[in-house]
């Protein structure tokens, strides 16, 4: 997850908000960073030059340098690897062997989409922050920040990301060379938790079983909000990998990721992400994604996933949804630096989770219960029982309803894109599983919206994929959602489009705010982004209204709705 951010500025850009990243920095910030980087790494120099020259041992490795065959030009393979894109514009790459074959297998295949991936979010970076001096400050605070990473990784995955990373591009070696910037990467998702303390979009995710199933079997959904830009989301990639030591298993990420953010393993064994409150470390240790790989491919039952959590040293808070075939149950496992709790329901058959933690080791955690009151968490939480209610024995089609829906509380209308929503209209993937049958739904794009595409893990990590050279069970298919081919969903891209327009230092005609306001009406922030500009105009009289108006709306959090009173109490004292 590259979700990098370093966050000093009081507010964010419309950009920002809708990517959850942010490189803006306060001017009268920035000679106290100077100074604290420069003083840290004065006492730090040794172990962030340790780790700069760091790279695994791969000697002990047998490795056969991939020759990629290209079939056509959106197949290739090598021996028993392949990398290809189905009908619904997702990538599926099957890669098997060594940690280091692995890598290698990964990256020959997969070598374009990964350079294209790494200029996406480089350009993000560079265009959120211009100046070559924040760069080097940047580039020097990651080196430091990143300096014991590499000792909490665990060796056979520094393996893999050293395979991998030789298939990287050369343009960024400015940045680190190509072995740590893999393992940066990795990283960058939990970094970004930490120094924007968690003001993000948030993830939703439910389990359920027994009475609440069609056939009693376990299900699991889940929306993975992470938006990086439309052109990100573009390569979606579902991996199947067949380790030379483990369990197979499948997951929806991107290329030049090895680490799990949705996943299930061939025992049926679930894995799932959302971030919780995090406090800031001080340093990097085992990112997340990586303690969730090593479940998939290490755990066959819950108590082992919990063994495997419990082990590794995380630096940002997170909670992990596990399901379990062989358990036909669900818990949610809290990491934090310094905590640690599983989540388990009593005579119940489901189990929600959002952006919160609800064990009893975090019940006195003071952060903790301040974003339950002013986040979207709880509404969210609410918002899916809610639906669970309506939604009697759920099968895959009524899990991806529940996945799509766009309503707020007793189906208020509260703007599409809106943070409050299970489907906030960003969201790089939707997964759904059936862990005892073995099954996997992915959606396609755009968002949760298209086509969820089928895999049958059972199938997929046998002799059968071979002989019939298909990933997907076509016919189990879930059809895409019609809103999007709806003149809503039409508006809703056009809205995005033109919010990055009411960031920049320009006159706006009053035709196109008009236009803007009408393209997603239910939603607060339109007023409020209209209300901004009339303010910068001195124009108080039409602010007031916005402002006015803004409030009228279902308000994202606490801090947005205090910021919208800031700025009315402002315009109100401009008027008097």
């Amino acid at each position: 997850m590259w979700n990098a951010v370093i966050k000093n500025g009081t507010k964010w850009s419309e950009e920002s908000r809708l990517t959850g990243i942010d490189f803006s920095f306060r001017q009268n910030d920035i000679g106290k960073i100077i100074f604290f980087i420069v003083l840290i790494l004065n006492f730090t120099a040794c172990g962030v030059r340790k780790s700069i020259k760091h790279v695994p041992d791969v000697q002990q490795y047998s490795l056969e340098i991939p020759k990629v065959n290209t079939i056509n030009d959106s197949t290739f393979s090598f021996n028993q690897n392949y990398l290809t894109k189905n009908k619904q514009q997702l990538w599926e790459l099957y890669v098997k062997g060594n940690p280091l074959q692995l890598g290698y297998n990964n990256g020959a295949l997969t070598q374009p989409l990964m350079q294209k991936q790494e200029d996406i979010f480089f350009s993000k970076v560079e265009g959120f922050v211009p100046s070559k001096f924040k760069q080097n400050l940047l580039r020097g605070f990651l080196k430091w920040y990143n300096r014991k990473m590499y000792l909490n990784i665990k060796e056979e995955d520094q393996v893999e990301l050293y395979g991998l990373s030789q298939y990287s591009s050369n343009k960024f070696d400015f940045i680190a060379p190509k072995f740590l910037r893999s393992m940066y990467l990795h990283g960058a998702h939990d970094i970004g938790h930490a120094m924007q303390d968690l003001a993000m979009v948030g993830c939703t995710s439910l389990a359920v079983w027994n009475e609440n199933t069609e056939d009693g079997d376990l299900l699991i959904g889940r929306n993975f909000d992470f938006y990086v830009g439309d052109d990100f989301a573009k390569n979606k990639l579902v991996e199947f990998v067949e380790p030379e030591s483990g369990i197979p298993y499948l997951s929806v990420s991107w290329p030049g990721m090895i680490g799990v953010v949705s996943g299930m393993n061939k025992e049926g064994i679930t894995v799932t992400i959302n971030a919780g409150k995090s406090k800031i470390p001080l340093t990097a240790k085992t990112p997340i994604s990586l303690v969730t790989r090593e479940i998939l491919q290490y755990a066959k039952n819950i108590d082992e996933a919990i063994a495997i959590a419990k082990k590794r040293k995380v630096f940002v808070s997170e909670s992990i949804l596990v399901g379990s075939a062989n358990d036909k149950n669900a818990v949610i496992i809290e990491v934090s630096p310094d905590n640690f709790g599983v989540y388990r329901v009593e005579n119940s058959g489901k189990v929600f989770c959002t952006n919160h933690f609800q064990s009893e080791a975090y019940k006195d955690d003071k952060r903790n219960q301040k974003h339950i009151i002013e986040s979207h968490s709880e509404y969210r939480y609410e918002k899916l029982q809610e639906l669970l209610q309506e939604n009697k024995k759920l099968n895959p089609e009524k899990m991806a309803l529940i996945l799509r829906d766009k309503s707020g509380l007793k189906d208020k209308k509260i703007g599409y894109g809106n943070e409050k929503a299970i489907n906030q209209l960003l969201a790089h993937h939707a997964v759904i599983f059936s862990p005892q049958k073995k099954l996997v739904w992915v959606s396609s794009n755009p968002y949760q919206l298209g086509e969820f595409v089928c895999y049958d893990l059972n199938e997929i990590f046998s002799d059968k994929r071979l002989k019939s050279g298909e990933f997907a069970k076509s016919e189990l298919n879930i059809a895409k959602d019609p809103f999007v081919d709806s003149q809503e969903f039409k508006n809703y891209e056009e809205y995005k489009r033109l919010s990055s327009q009411f960031e920049e230092d320009k006159i706006i005609s009053e035709e196109l705010i008009d236009h803007y306001k009408s393209l997603n009406p239910d939603l607060w922030l339109v007023y409020y982004q209209a209300g901004k500009y009339y303010f910068n105009q001195k124009d108080y009289q039409k602010a007031k209204i916005e402002f006015e108006k803004a409030l009228t709306k279902e308000i994202t959090t606490v801090p947005d709705k205090e910021n919208v009173e800031k700025y009315l109490k402002k315009t109100l004292k401009k008027l008097k």
